[in-house]
């Protein structure tokens, strides 16, 4: 499910608001302009499905957002579990590039069909971390500074939206800060369910 984990950005340890309820989640982004909406989920995605079939599984939507927002590329990222050591260790060389904060020059919009994935997005002086699952739609403002946690084995895949072919690409700010938050592997553990305060 869905989660929102609110924390000041020099207090990790410190949850201001863990939240699973939607309304809740969208209206806390929304006020930073970061939008989370849902289409439904098409049936589960296999390691070995076509990125074009599942293209296709939402053809429609994808038209329409594209349309809607002039968004003139559109790819899969996708990631499974892989016992293999050569598809163990691609995995995790994607995980630690973007666990650094960075921004893009353009908003970042992704599209969970399968699986999940946290964006910590650093939002004035507080850290919002936002686990995404499958059918969310997040839209974070270019600019934004954040990073993504895919997790120790990652297991998701997503449709990106990019207005220009290198709009993923991104600009890396140095500061050390992501590597003090809990990770989205700790988020979702069982035992890391800390009370709001």
């Amino acid at each position: 499910m869905t989660l929102l984990q609110l924390m000041p950005d020099d207090a990790p340890g410190t949850v201001l608001l863990r939240t699973t309820d939607a309304a809740t989640i969208a209206g806390e982004l929304a006020g930073h302009g970061v939008e989370l909406n849902h289409w439904p989920v098409r049936g589960p995605v296999a390691p070995e499905d076509d990125s074009d079939e599942l293209l296709d599984r939402y053809r429609a939507e994808v038209r329409d957002l594209c349309d809607r927002h002039g968004f003139r590329v559109v790819d899969v990222a996708r990631l499974h579990p892989s016992a293999d050591p050569e598809g163990a260790a691609q995995a995790a060389k994607a995980r630690t590039t973007f666990l650094e904060e960075h921004r893009h020059a353009e908003n970042e919009v992704r599209f969970f069909a399968h699986g999940r994935g946290c964006f910590y997005l650093h939002l004035g002086d507080k850290v919002f971390a936002t686990v995404c699952e499958a059918g969310d739609l997040l839209s974070v403002p270019a600019g934004t500074r954040h990073w993504f946690d895919m997790g120790t084995r990652p297991d998701f895949a997503a449709i990106r939206f990019f207005e220009e072919e290198d709009g993923w690409v991104g600009d890396f700010t140095a500061d050390p800060l992501a590597r003090s938050f809990p990770s989205l592997d700790e988020l979702v553990a069982p035992a890391h369910r800390p009370a709001a305060r």
